[in-house]
């Protein structure tokens, strides 16, 4: 079993890491499975807009919604975050290269979202990277029993370790 997590400090510094990683693993020809958040090179407007490519290929959903005007915040859209779990478990078991979800959050520590399609990857031995934050990150340790690589928060270290974990699982699934 190989996950990795990475922590980034500053708001939407994870998203941005994940979201670039996976453009370049893409770009290099490894099969991806999961979800990253979109519009993270720009702040959003309004702050609750969120909306996750479901990788390899799309779509793009939002899995937020607005509490509306003088609100100061948003809430999961449970409709959209469905959507985008059943896609990516779906995406999963079609056996790609690393799955890469953007955020162990709240609902994966409470087990819901998309802890299932992480769960999955894992017994198929298929590597897992994922963002978390400081407050999930007992939660994420639990779920995978301690196993989960903490990674430098920079686009070299992510990418040396899932090319590294890629080629690795290939290597096992091939024996």
């Amino acid at each position: 079993m190989q996950i990795a997590h990475v922590t980034a400090p500053g708001r939407g510094e994870t998203n941005r890491l994940l979201a670039r990683a996976a453009q370049v693993l893409r770009a290099e020809g490894l099969r991806l499975a999961g979800t990253v958040q979109l519009d993270t090179e720009t702040p959003r407007s309004p702050l609750c807009d969120m909306d996750v490519l479901v990788l390899p290929d799309g779509p793009t959903l939002r899995i937020s919604t607005s509490l509306g005007p003088g609100a100061s915040g948003c809430r999961l859209d449970p409709a959209g975050l469905e959507d985008s779990v059943a896609l990516t478990l779906a995406n999963v078991e079609r056996g790609p290269d690393l799955v890469i979800i953007n955020k162990f959050g709240k609902q994966e520590a409470a087990g819901r979202g998309f802890r299932d399609a992480i769960g999955a990857a894992m017994v198929a031995d298929i590597p897992v990277l994922v963002g978390v934050n400081e407050a999930n990150r007992p939660a994420l340790d639990s779920f995978c029993e301690g196993a989960a690589e903490q990674l430098d928060p920079t686009l070299e270290a992510i990418l040396h370790w899932a090319r590294w974990a890629a080629r690795d699982a290939n290597r096992t699934s091939a024996s």
